[in-house]
């Protein structure tokens, strides 16, 4: 396996490309993100769809061949030394057989992003380069914890992260040394049997959902455990599980780590003996903290919980 590059750390006053390659966004949606940037010392420069919206059955922020040209323009443009998605939601697949990386290969960058950003995620470390899993420039609705933010720009400087997480029920103690892969479950999954998926082989999986109907989660941890997924990791992580199943009978809707949802997570996985942290706070959640896909990662479960890179 061949070494995965991290970009170089950034230097104040670096330039940061800020795109759309999945939904539409609105700009005061991206106000605060953009001051943080800013705050930091940094330039933002946006795509030049960031705020275009094109309907087809869904809201994105331009046509393929907009966001296309945006995604490849910020990856290769060598005056670019990141770039940050403005959200997520549904159209990355729609990217990924035209990405180009000639540019890229000579200036690597940091990628950041979540959520629908995993299809991002998952090729570059095709490609053998790390990225962030994320907060993205939009502020949705829930709001996002300011260290989110920080303890992003830490990782653009150089800083490798460490977590103490709170112990869960639902935990099963080890530990286990490993590759970090994965982020939102629907596209981890999507990717399936696709050459864009990750390789999952002695690697530690992290997945994240929100809104799904717990049939529907179910249905993918089945297709990962009958793809033998489950039976190739090192170790597991679940970060937020939010909004899931039915608004009205659901009295965790709103919360950040859904018990009936881990549930279903600790049934599918209760045959294996890999370690698994529940409760990880990364994901469609308030308190959503960065993990750098493509890092060598030690996880220790026990009393207490660490993930370090």
């Amino acid at each position: 396996m061949k070494e995965v590059i991290y970009p170089p750390k950034l230097k104040k006053g670096a330039k940061i490309a800020i795109i759309s390659p999945a939904g539409s966004v609105e700009e005061i949606q991206l106000e605060k993100g953009i001051n943080f940037l800013k705050s930091k010392g940094f330039e933002t420069v946006l795509g030049k769809n960031v705020f275009t919206k094109v309907f087809s059955g869904y809201s994105y922020a331009g046509t393929e061949e907009e966001r296309i040209s945006d995604i490849n323009w910020a990856l290769n443009d060598p005056e670019i030394s990141a770039v940050w998605a403005s959200r997520g939601g549904y159209g990355c697949m729609h990217l990924v057989r035209n990405i180009k990386l000639s540019g890229f290969k000579k200036t690597p960058k940091w990628y950041i992003g979540y959520s629908d950003n995993t299809v991002i995620n998952s090729f570059l470390l095709k490609n053998n380069f790390a990225s962030i899993h994320g907060q993205t420039i939009k502020t949705s609705s829930f709001g996002v914890i300011d260290d989110g933010y920080d303890r992003t720009f830490d990782i653009l400087l150089g800083k490798k992260p460490k977590y103490s997480v709170k112990p869960h029920k639902c935990n099963k103690f080890g530990t286990a040394e490993g590759q970090l892969i994965g982020g939102n479950l629907a596209l981890v999954y999507a990717l399936l049997g696709t050459k864009y998926s990750y390789d999952f082989k002695d690697k530690i999986l992290f997945i994240e959902d929100i809104g799904e109907q717990y049939y529907a989660l179910d249905r993918m941890l089945m297709s990962l455990d009958l793809a033998g997924v489950f039976s190739k990791i090192s170790g597991l992580i679940v970060g937020g599980m939010t909004n899931m199943g039915d608004e009205k009978s659901n009295k965790d809707f709103e919360e950040s780590f859904d018990d009936f949802a881990y549930k279903i997570v600790a049934e599918r996985i209760k045959n294996y003996d890999f370690p698994t942290i529940f409760g990880f706070p990364n994901g469609h959640i308030f308190d959503n903290r960065p993990l750098i896909i493509g890092a060598d990662v030690r996880m220790k479960v026990g009393e207490k919980v660490t993930l370090d890179f």
